[in-house]
């Protein structure tokens, strides 16, 4: 996921462009991105940005490493389950991500959190297998004002119910009196289209599947919501020693996998345990939760960028509006912290595009920084141009590929 980065014009990318059906060619791909990247086109204010991209819309589209499905397609299909995968391949996406978590009999699974299963499958819903939750489910009491609630973590079942579960669309209903309410409560934006039959995955099943569909590893090792050592005897380290040792038992090379964890001991401890791996380890930057982070301040970032890489630490990743700014003229620009992480050397890859919704009230969490300057869903594209070409990202994770996939096309990444 290695990419030189050059501030070229869009006048030379339109030229790239028609370069595109040899690079198809070799890559022997077959995707297919939807109508969303285009109506995002056509929401686009016009520019030069809107003219390069409408100039390659006919295609050829081909897989982009440059393009992340994260936790699959979720904006359409239930997160880490085979059809939200093998959706994200269709769209071109070149790397897939797994978040790596583990069962009650130590098995690894793909789940975007330990305890995460009564809004993510349908667990409340089968009823022997709900009573194993942390917290079974309560309904909500709107007189004394207390919401609906459950809890169900991977570690409070064996591999063998979890096998039994059916993922669904993230989504819970707070204010739910029965079961079937509360696995309710989609976003208005989202759909159920696609929920039928969710498959979950271990970390074994994703590794297999990715591999038959010819794209990257992305795994990141979720920070355990169980005390550690685990029953006494199951360290972090262990932990992390697991996830990598699931590739080497599959054989699937290093250069292939992208490690990931919020946890800078997870990347150091591959770093100096698993070399090959550790390489290429991606620090997710959760700087930001710890205080009064300000992406334009770098003395409220600690440790420091040169602190990071000389741990290091080759691959950053921040969340979307860390990189960006409002700039004197108006517009998107790279961020302080931006400009610091590539002069200590620091490849960057973000997350995450396409799980924000509508954009016309501003973006919510992920467009914080830019939110006053983000009226259409079209400002989707101008981020990711902002991105690409300024940030210089390598790679930006996306709950809809399809999009990541147009824009890194069109533009030769």
């Amino acid at each position: 996921m290695k990419f030189a980065f050059l501030p070229v014009s869009l006048t030379c990318i339109l030229f790239l462009h028609l370069a595109a059906p040899a690079i198809a060619d070799e890559h022997q791909a077959n995707v297919h991105l939807g109508p969303r990247p285009f109506y995002l086109l056509d929401s686009l204010n016009d520019g030069e940005l809107k003219e390069a991209l409408k100039a390659c819309e006919k295609g050829p589209f081909f897989k982009s490493e440059f393009s992340i499905g994260h936790r699959g397609a979720p904006l359409q299909f239930p997160e880490h389950t085979e059809q939200s995968y093998r959706a994200a391949a269709r769209m071109g996406a070149g790397i897939l991500e797994c978040d790596v978590t583990f069962t009650k009999d130590r098995e690894l699974v793909c789940r975007h959190s330990q305890c995460d299963l009564h809004t993510t499958t349908d667990i409340l819903l089968k009823p022997e297998i709900a009573a194993s939750c942390s917290v079974p489910f309560t309904p909500a009491d709107s007189a004394g004002g207390k919401p609906a609630q459950a809890r169900c973590c991977t570690s409070d079942i064996t591999l063998e119910q979890y096998r039994q579960l059916t993922g669904k669309m993230e989504s819970a209903d707070r204010n739910a009196t029965t079961v079937e309410e509360y696995v309710g409560g989609l976003a208005k934006w989202r759909t159920d289209l696609y929920t039928t039959g969710g498959r979950l995955l271990t970390l074994a099943e994703s590794i297999a599947l990715f591999e038959e569909l010819g794209v990257k590893h992305t795994p990141e090792l979720k920070s355990p919501s169980v005390d550690m050592p685990y029953e006494g005897d199951f360290t972090q380290e262990q932990y992390a020693q697991k996830m990598i040792d699931t590739y080497k038992e599959a054989q699937v090379p290093a250069s292939r996998v992208f490690a990931q964890s919020f946890n800078p001991a997870d990347v150091t401890y591959w770093i100096k345990n698993e070399p090959e791996f550790g390489v290429q380890a991606v620090l997710l930057d959760g700087r930001f939760s710890r205080g009064a982070f300000d992406p334009q301040d770098p003395n409220t970032w600690n440790p420091s960028m040169d602190a990071l890489a000389a741990m290091g630490v080759k691959y950053i990743a921040p969340p979307l509006w860390v990189l960006v700014t409002k700039g004197d003229d108006g517009k998107p620009v790279p961020s302080a912290y931006a400009v610091a992480a590539r002069d200590a050397g620091l490849d960057i890859i973000t997350w995450t595009l396409e799980r924000s919704g509508p954009l016309s009230s501003g973006g919510g969490w992920y467009y914080q920084t830019i939110g006053d300057i983000t009226r259409n869903d079209g400002d989707a594209l101008v981020l990711l141009d902002v991105l690409a070409r300024q940030v210089g990202v390598v790679g930006v994770f996306s709950d809809w590929p399809a999009t990541t996939t147009f824009y890194a096309n069109c533009m030769g990444l």
